[in-house]
């Protein structure tokens, strides 16, 4: 029996045995209040759905539905995010549109939705796009409706606000705290895991890793017949995003000098960076995939969701894993590549340690504390990353995974196409 035996017994588990990872584009992510500071999650959506048709050569008539993640509503128009995203990428007015919403494994949430709906004989191809603007969360307030009492006006930070969890009423930076003492973390752990994570994020740009995944972002304004025009603006009169402007050099010397966040091991330093982005990636049937003559990237074998204390939500990766593995009847040690989201350093070092995980197969392109965690997008970077890495170091399975606010985890697992998933 584990720690998490309840959660891994009662996780949220499917199995899919011809559903495809076909491709995928995402937009470099955007420190707060950067360049992207004005652009609506709606419109980087957009963009990264563009990239992805443009990249792929699949025609935007051969999508079945979208599927779009985003976390905080960040524009007066979010309600209709999803169906914009479609509809100015070029999908047929015909095509349904739904969003997903899971907190921070809504990217993941929105793969395994499409996965799911494929396997229900529902679609063929769909479009799935995660999609996230921290900087336009708002300041607000939500008992003036029926106006203001004297002494009695109530705006707040969204974004701050929304980092604190009432129920077990503590910070997502304390629920790292409680496994850094509870996993016996210590600062300097923390801040080499972060500089790890920044040096192989800035070697995986160097190398032009990322040349074939992230496409860049210029001002642009999208028509759409007999309808409004959509546009996207870079700000500071920036002309053009090519590269994740958070990842930077971050070495030891540097991470330890910076002050404690929370009381404890986590710092602004080794904890995610908060940025602007949008990713996208098809998700295919393989029937598709044939009639096609596509070469898909990996096949999505299964996904698990499992439920843990809120007040240590970060260890939602290793129960969620575990079930995974222990549905499909592997072991730890068949999986050759982990992609784990970096919400905080503790938080990714305790399920390391939970898991028994050696750090060579974790992470190796940098994570979340080099590259930025936009909510929504996350699960779908995570993902599209791993299936490129499967192929790159000829691996044939790996999981991406990540915690999400209020005690949640989720896991995918992918098997590479080119070494027997095809």
């Amino acid at each position: 029996m584990t720690a998490f035996s309840q959660s891994e017994q009662h996780a949220l588990q499917a199995s899919y045995d011809d559903v495809w990872l076909v491709d995928g584009r995402r937009t470099p992510f955007a420190d707060l209040s950067g360049v992207l500071r004005d652009v609506s999650p709606t419109d980087l959506g957009i963009q990264a759905a563009r990239a992805l048709f443009e990249a792929s050569g699949i025609a935007p008539s051969e999508v079945n539905a979208v599927i779009a993640g985003n976390v905080a509503q960040a524009s007066f128009d979010a309600y209709m995010l999803p169906r914009h995203i479609g509809l100015y990428s070029g999908v047929p007015q015909h095509v349904p549109a739904l969003l997903v919403h899971r907190l921070c494994a809504t990217g993941f949430e929105a793969i395994i939705t499409a996965a799911d709906q494929i396997s229900l004989g529902r679609a063929q191809l769909v479009l799935c796009v995660g999609a996230e603007s921290m900087s336009r969360n708002p300041v607000a307030s939500y008992t003036h409706r029926s106006g203001f009492r004297m002494g009695q006006v109530d705006f707040r930070d969204f974004l701050w606000e929304a980092l604190h969890d009432p129920a077990p009423d503590v910070s997502m930076g304390h629920t790292a705290e409680n496994l850094a003492a509870r996993y016996d973390v210590s600062r300097r752990e923390a801040d080499e895991f972060a500089a790890r994570s920044f040096a192989n994020a800035e070697a995986a740009w160097d190398s032009g890793y990322f040349d074939t995944e992230v496409t860049p972002v210029r001002n642009a304004e999208w028509t759409l017949d007999g309808y409004q025009p959509r546009r996207l603006k870079l700000a500071n009169r920036v002309e053009e995003l090519t590269r994740d402007n958070h990842v930077r050099p971050s070495p030891l010397e540097v991470l330890e000098k910076l002050r404690p966040a929370f009381g404890g091991v986590q710092t602004g330093g080794n904890s995610s960076a908060i940025v602007d982005g949008a990713g996208a990636v098809f998700v295919a049937s393989g029937d598709f995939v044939r009639a096609h003559g596509l070469k898909p990237l990996a096949r999505i074998a299964g996904g698990s969701v499992v439920g843990v204390p809120p007040e240590i939500m970060g260890i939602g990766p290793a129960p969620a894993i575990r079930a995974l593995l222990t549905n499909r009847g592997m072991t730890l040690d068949e999986v050759g590549r982990f992609e784990i989201n970096e919400a905080f350093a503790a938080q990714v070092i305790a399920c390391e340690r939970e898991l028994g995980l050696d750090r060579e197969r974790l992470n190796r392109k940098g994570g979340s504390i080099a590259m930025g965690h936009p909510l929504a997008v996350s699960g779908v970077r995570l993902t599209h990353t791993l299936a490129r890495q499967l192929q790159q170091d000829d691996q044939q399975f790996g999981i991406s995974s990540a915690c999400a606010g209020g005690g949640q985890g989720i896991a995918i697992l992918l098997e590479n196409a080119a070494t027997g998933g095809h």
